[in-house]
C-alpha cells in the first residue's frame, strides 16, 4: 500500500481527533504547504474533522498546497477561508483509465449538506404546466427534481447528436408544497416516475479566497470529462474571491467540466471570482465527424436561483483559441451581473434568465428555454446578439426583453439580433417555438468592425419551409417591439431574409 492510500485509510481516525481552538487548519493534519508534498490527504482529514466538530477551516496565508492525482475528495460542510493560500492541482500525471470510478472524475472539493435527500411519494399521476402546488406537504423548503423516464427530451441534433434525456426539471417548493414562481413547472407530465428532494439549508455556508492553478491533463482528446474542481451539492452557499488559473495545456487533452460547479443546488451566489477558459480541442463526435469539445470553468447543472456577480476571466474574452467560460443545463432563475466572460450558454433548457451590466465575448449568448430572458446594459461580441441553439431546436417559450444594450459583432454576414435554425425534420422531444413577445429598447448595433456587411436583420432565416408537409410544428407568432434600435453605420435593420416566416409577429 502506498503512502497516500495508507494515509487515506487513516482518515476516519484523524477526523475523530480533537481540534483545539475555534477553527481547523490543514497543518494540524500534516499539510506541508511547500508546493511539493501531496497535501490532499491532510486537506481531506482537516475538513472531516471540521465537519464533525462544526468548526470553520482556515488555510495558511502564503502556503502552497500541492494536490496530486487520486480519488480523494475533501467534503466541505463548514465555512472555509482559503485566504491568499495557493493550491496546485496536478492533473498532468494523472492516469486515464475509463471506468466509472476513475480518479479524474473525483472533484477536489465537494460542498455538501448534512441533510439527506428524500423521495416524494404520491406524484405518480403527473403534473401540469404552471401547476402551483404539489398537493402535499414537505418536511421543509426543498429543491426537487421531477422526472418521467418514459419520455425523452433535449434529443440533440448535429455533430454531437444523442438520444436525449428523461423529461425532467427542477422545482423549489415550501413546506406546504407551494411551488415558487421562479421555478414554475414548464411541461405537462403524464406521469412522474421519480421525484427526489434535497432539503434547502437555512444557514449560509461561505467559502472565501484561494488561488488555484490546474496543471492541465495530457489525456487523449476524447469526451472523458475531468471533474477536478469544486462541486457544490448544497443549497444556500456563497463562494467569494476565488481565483483559478490553468497552465500546461498542450495541443491535445480531455475537456473539463466547470471548476466552480453547482449541481442539484439552490440559492448559490458566486461573486468576485476570476476564472480561466480552456483551449479548444477537437475530437470525433457522435455523428462521426470532427467536433470541437467544450471545456468550462464556470457552470451549473440542475439548479434553481443561481447568481454570479462580478466574475471575470484571465484571458481576453475575444480570443478564439479558447472555449467559452460558462455553461448550464436544466436550470431555473439564473442571474448574472457585472460579469465579463467569453460566453453565456444554457444547453438543455433554462427558465428565466436575468443578465445585467455584462459583456459576453467571442462565443456570445446562447440558449434555449422558457420564461423571461431579460438583458439590461449588456454587450455581446458575436454575429448574433442572441443565438437560440439549433441543436436543441432554437426554441424559446416565453418573452425576451432587451434594454440599453450594445451588439458589437466582430464578424457577420448578415448581422442578426436573433438567430437559430429549425427545418422541422427532427424531433427534439418537445414542441419548439419562438418567443411570444420580443422587446428591444435602446439597442445599438455597433457594426464598425463589419463595414463590408450590408445586411442587418432581426431574425435569421431559421432554415425553415413553413409550408412543407410532415414537418414538426414550430409556432412563430407574437409581438415584436423595436424601440430605438439602430446601427452606428446608419444601415437599415430588416426583419429577415425569410420575412414570410415571421408574418405572425405584430411589429410595434
Amino acid at each position: 500500500m502506498n503512502k497516500i492510500h495508507l494515509f487515506s485509510a487513516m482518515l476516519p481516525l484523524l477526523a475523530a481527533m480533537s481540534c483545539s481552538g475555534d477553527h481547523v487548519t490543514y497543518e494540524q493534519f500534516g499539510a506541508k504547504g511547500d508546493g511539493r508534498h501531496d497535501d490532499m490527504p491532510a486537506i481531506v482529514a482537516a475538513h472531516d474533522a471540521a465537519n464533525a466538530k462544526g468548526l470553520p477551516v482556515k488555510a495558511k496565508n502564503g502556503a502552497e498546497y500541492y494536490i496530486g492525482g487520486g480519488k480523494l475528495t475533501a467534503v466541505i460542510r463548514t465555512d472555509t477561508d482559503w485566504g491568499t493560500a495557493k493550491f496546485i492541482i496536478d492533473d498532468a500525471a494523472m492516469e486515464l483509465v475509463e471506468s466509472a470510478d476513475d480518479d479524474y472524475k473525483s472533484p477536489v472539493f465537494r460542498v455538501e449538506s448534512a441533510q439527506a435527500p428524500y423521495e416524494i411519494e404520491g406524484l405518480e399521476g403527473g403534473l401540469r404546466k404552471g401547476q402551483k402546488s404539489l398537493g402535499r406537504t414537505l418536511p421543509c423548503r426543498s429543491l426537487i427534481r421531477v422526472e418521467n423516464d418514459t419520455h425523452r427530451v433535449y434529443i440533440r441534433k448535429g455533430e454531437n447528436q444523442n438520444n436525449g434525456v428523461p423529461q425532467q426539471e427542477m422545482l423549489v417548493a415550501d413546506a406546504d408544497g407551494n411551488i415558487e414562481e421562479t421555478s414554475a413547472i414548464i411541461w405537462d407530465y403524464d406521469r412522474i416516475t421519480k421525484a427526489t428532494a434535497w432539503p434547502i439549508d437555512t444557514t449560509l455556508l461561505t467559502i472565501r479566497g484561494g488561488v488555484f492553478t490546474t496543471i492541465a491533463n495530457q489525456a487523449p482528446s476524447k469526451y472523458t470529462y475531468f471533474v477536478r474542481g469544486i462541486v457544490i451539492n448544497r443549497s444556500n452557499v456563497l463562494i467569494e474571491g476565488l481565483t483559478h488559473y490553468v497552465s500546461g495545456e498542450l495541443d491535445h487533452g480531455a475537456p473539463y467540466y466547470a471548476f466552480i460547479w453547482p449541481i442539484e443546488a439552490a440559492d448559490v451566489t458566486v461573486k468576485d471570482c476570476l476564472l480561466t477558459p480552456h483551449k479548444i480541442y477537437w475530437t470525433i463526435g457522435s455523428a462521426g465527424i470532427p467536433a470541437r469539445m467544450g471545456s468550462y470553468d464556470l457552470g451549473a447543472n440542475s439548479c434553481v436561483n443561481i447568481r454570479w456577480e462580478n466574475c471575470n476571466q484571465t484571458i481576453d474574452i475575444d480570443n478564439t483559441s479558447y472555449w467559452g467560460l460558462y455553461t448550464s443545463n436544466h436550470c431555473k432563475n439564473l442571474s448574472m451581473e457585472r460579469c465579463c466572460i467569453s460566453r453565456f450558454d444554457a444547453h438543455m433548457g433554462v427558465e428565466n434568465v436575468t443578465l445585467k451590466d455584462c459583456v459576453f465575448g467571442h462565443m456570445g449568448l446562447r440558449c434555449v428555454g422558457f420564461g423571461k430572458l431579460s438583458m439590461e446594459n449588456c454587450e455581446v461580441h458575436y454575429r448574433s446578439f442572441i443565438l437560440l441553439r439549433d441543436d436543441y431546436g432554437s426554441s424559446w417559450d416565453g418573452d425576451i426583453v432587451v434594454r440599453d444594450c450594445v451588439h458589437k459583432p466582430y464578424f457577420g454576414d448578415p448581422i442578426l439580433l436573433i438567430d437559430g435554425a429549425n427545418n422541422g425534420d427532427h424531433d427534439f422531444g418537445y414542441t419548439c417555438c419562438l418567443p411570444s413577445s420580443i422587446e428591444f429598447h435602446n439597442l445599438t448595433v455597433d457594426d464598425i468592425c463589419c463595414e463590408a456587411v450590408d445586411l442587418i436583420y432581426v431574425f435569421g432565416t431559421f432554415s425553415r419551409d413553413a409550408h412543407a408537409k410532415g414537418l414538426k410544428p414550430y409556432p412563430i407568432r407574437g409581438t415584436l417591439l423595436m424601440d430605438n434600435v439602430c446601427a452606428t453605420s446608419g444601415k437599415t435593420i430588416g426583419l429577415s431574409r425569410n420575412p414570410d416566416l415571421f408574418k405572425g409577429y405584430t411589429i410595434q
